[in-house]
């Protein structure tokens, strides 16, 4: 499996024949040239995760994607961009070239005055989770974890307890895009997360294989 990070929470993934784009938001840079994609994941409809001006052009590019959105996502592309998604509910597996399943239903809490919307995370080949913006601490083995660094909805001992309970054998940060500096936080998973997890930083835009 090969990753590249194009900016906070946006994942490039090649796995065997697949090519996944996992949340091109408006906080990332790098997709929009892309081609050959297999399909693009988004967890939620946030623009940090989904840039819907960006989008209709990187579909043009690949004409062949198919795109795959949590359930309220996929009714705003329809309703009010005319596209199409494969909807993900919880559990649903999809076969992109990769075996892709659909983890979770919604969105971590940011205010209880504010509504919470659908989040979809995408557990990848059984090896790579990304959970979007949730921090529910899933049964299964999860070898690589993409894990949220900083966000209105999470304070630091939250994502280093969800690390903890993970405990992945690697950690690649992401959900970092507020942030001025990420050493505060990436220290802080360096020194608290489990012994036997890596912490593997993408933020140069490198592809990395793993």
């Amino acid at each position: 499996m090969r990753l590249q990070k194009l900016g906070h929470s946006c994942l490039l993934v090649e796995s065997g024949d697949a090519r996944l784009l996992i949340d091109p938001g408006t906080f990332s840079a790098g997709f929009d040239d892309l081609e050959g994609l297999t399909a693009v994941l988004v967890t939620h409809q946030h623009p940090d995760h989904l840039d819907v001006d960006r989008l209709p052009g990187l579909l043009e590019r690949n004409p062949s994607v198919q795109v795959v959105a949590d359930p309220g996502t996929a009714q705003v592309l329809r309703d009010d961009h005319g596209i199409e998604a494969s909807v993900a509910n919880s559990g649903e597996v999809f076969d992109l070239g990769v075996r892709v399943e659909a983890v979770g239903e919604m969105h971590s809490q940011i205010h209880p005055d504010l509504p919470q919307v659908t989040n979809t995370g995408y557990l990848i080949d059984d090896r790579l989770l990304h959970p979007g913006d949730a921090i529910d601490v899933t049964d299964r083995e999860v070898e690589i974890l993409a894990l949220p660094t900083m966000a209105p909805w999470m304070r630091m001992a939250e994502a280093i307890d969800f690390l903890r309970a993970v405990s992945p054998k690697v950690a690649v940060p992401i959900h970092d895009g507020l942030l001025r500096s990420t050493d505060l936080f990436y220290n802080a998973f360096r020194g608290l997360g489990p012994q036997s997890t890596d912490l593997l930083v993408l933020d140069d835009g490198a592809p990395k294989q793993l």
